[in-house]
């Protein structure tokens, strides 16, 4: 099976700032994969290059067999590439429900068929109940998921989680990380950014550690939380085997 999302060679540029150096990764269908490193290891620029915010100064990033290195972002939403963000970007007067349309949008033309797809999704995502409120009157919690709901909405083959579960009380994490598993087992793939790694270290398929915007190592979570390099450059002495 050839994977859903390539990375190769793929370096990022700003002026004297080198972002992302040689990065080569590879995310298979139906994985959920975590994005992990210490603040400024080229998490967050490496998301916006295989969103399409922008091309990589050099490499090529490979989704579902295209070459999608030059597409912009609307190109790759419609090839099946979706996104939430870290700072949660929803329309603030806009109601809950009209939120996701926009997403829905993206399939279709039809407003009623938009309305269904985006009820259906926001049931998915435990906000039914919020549809036509608002979007500021949704609590942080809320916010998160209707990120996710917006992002689904547009039918994704690949679904890129910016900190979804950061800053949640451990019951609102709790049922994000069963959101998280709902969206994998509905057969969309999951690549995701997050801090709070006894969070995510129970729900990922695969690690992958960046480090001063290198890939730092991956593999399973019960062999990154152990190896030496990750323990030293990111989780610290309290995460060792034995401590």
């Amino acid at each position: 099976m050839s994977p859903l999302l390539e990375t190769k060679a793929v370096w990022q540029r700003f002026g004297g700032l080198v972002a992302n150096s040689d990065v080569s990764i590879a995310v298979e269908p139906g994985e959920i994969v975590g994005l992990i490193g210490p603040n400024g290891a080229g998490k967050s620029t490496l998301f916006n290059l295989i969103a399409g915010v922008r091309p990589p100064t050099q490499g090529s990033i490979i989704f579902n067999g295209e070459d999608v290195t030059r597409l912009p972002a609307a190109e790759r939403c419609r090839r099946g590439i979706a996104r939430t963000f870290q700072v949660v970007k929803s329309f603030e007067t806009m109601s809950v429900i009209d939120n996701v349309i926009v997403g829905a949008l993206v399939r279709t033309t039809v407003m009623r068929e938009a309305r269904r797809k985006a009820h259906e999704v926001l049931e998915f995502c435990g906000l039914d109940a919020r549809a036509e409120v608002p979007a500021s009157d949704l609590i942080p919690s809320e916010k998160r998921r209707l990120e996710v709901a917006r992002a689904l909405a547009t039918e994704p083959k690949l679904l890129l989680l910016d900190e979804v579960l950061t800053g949640l009380t451990a019951k609102e994490a709790e049922k994000g990380v069963e959101l998280v598993r709902r969206v994998r087992a509905s057969g969309v793939t999951v690549l995701m950014v997050e801090h709070v790694m006894e969070i995510v270290m129970p729900l990922v398929d695969r690690a992958i550690v960046l480090d001063l915007g290198k890939v730092l190592v991956e593999g399973k979570p019960a062999d990154i939380v152990r190896d030496p390099k990750v323990i030293s450059a990111y989780l610290g002495d309290r995460h060792a085997v034995g401590a």
